[in-house]
């Protein structure tokens, strides 16, 4: 049976046909093409935070290269399925390694100030944003969870478990092979909303504290940088408590979520406001933007609310 369209004339009927892709797991290629922006966006940020460092260690080249790769990796299976299901879920996984070795070189950055942990606050302050590269790791868990997916254009009946990528199941344990098994499956079929409400939690506590840092920094100076600290928390509290209640995760968690994108989208033009009120203004757009307010931070914050809204979407796993 030949699968329904967007005419764009419908608008109506478009967002509920997103809606019913979302939730039989049939976005691949739309969260494909997500996973490159959100990528891009990561990408730049880090490019100009480790200018700022100069680049003193190799290691700080590697979020730069993979965001790049990464990008893509997602336009490519946005074209094509066979990308998607091997290069996209390959360089994914290679990033979300090097965001968790990241982690661990921002956190031995903080360690090696002086005074090291028995000052943290001051040393969290003034040294390496310490959960930066768990941000920059969104973006890899989108494109592992797009690579999973099936094509807006499949049909229902494709989620049978002769489709399923079997090659890692037959090496691990046979129970924990059929685990996988099952998790991909549910995966395919748009049923994981409770583990997308715990990415969502923890990507909104982690955005929440790179904005209290870096505001903390700029000692508040204006109102406005109050409102991601604010809706922080509370996007991570809902996605938490979407775990473990259906309505929470159809009425509160989808609200937050669309407010902390809109958070996002004003916080991206005050700091882009702010690059262009610099000395120089556009005259000198790359030196403004490399040490004026993070011009793309926001954006990742709405990455949280992005997730949020995903998660509100899709369906819970079968009992």
């Amino acid at each position: 049976m030949p699968q329904a369209e967007l005419s764009l004339l419908n608008p109506a009927h478009d967002l509920e046909l997103v809606r019913n892709h979302i939730r039989e797991g049939r976005f691949q290629r739309s969260l494909s093409l997500l996973t490159a922006f959100a990528s891009l966006m990561s990408g730049l940020e880090v490019s100009y935070e480790h200018y700022r460092g100069s680049y003193s260690q190799r290691v700080m080249y590697t979020p730069v290269i993979l965001s790049g790769a990464l990008t893509g990796a997602g336009i490519a299976g946005f074209f094509s399925r066979w990308a998607a299901r091997t290069v996209l879920r390959c360089v994914s996984a290679i990033t979300l390694l090097d965001s968790a070795i990241g982690f661990y070189f921002h956190v031995r950055g903080v360690q090696r100030k002086p005074g090291g942990w028995r000052l943290p606050m001051t040393n969290m302050i003034m040294g390496p944003p310490i959960f930066a590269p768990l941000v920059f790791g969104t973006s890899a868990y989108l494109g592992l969870i797009a690579s999973y997916l099936r094509r807006e254009n499949s049909s229902n009946r494709s989620s049978s478990s002769g489709n399923l990528n079997t090659g890692l199941a037959h090496v691990l344990p046979k129970k924990l092979g059929r685990e996988m098994l099952s998790v991909e499956q549910d995966v395919r079929e748009g049923r994981f909303q409770r583990q997308m409400a715990i990415a969502t939690g923890i990507s909104a506590v982690l955005s929440g504290f790179e904005a209290w840092y870096s505001h903390y920094k700029n000692n508040f100076r204006y109102k406005a940088q109050w409102t991601p600290v604010i809706l922080a928390p509370m996007l991570a509290a809902s996605a938490f408590g979407a775990v473990k209640s259906r309505r929470t995760a159809t009425t509160l968690l989808p609200a937050l979520a669309v407010a902390s994108c809109a958070d996002a989208a004003v916080g991206f033009y005050y700091h882009a406001r702010g690059v262009l009120r610099r000395p120089g203004g556009r005259k000198h757009i790359l030196y403004n933007i490399m040490y004026g307010p993070p011009i793309f931070a926001p954006l990742l914050f709405g990455a949280a609310g992005m997730l949020g809204i995903l998660a509100s979407l899709l369906r819970r796993r079968k009992r």
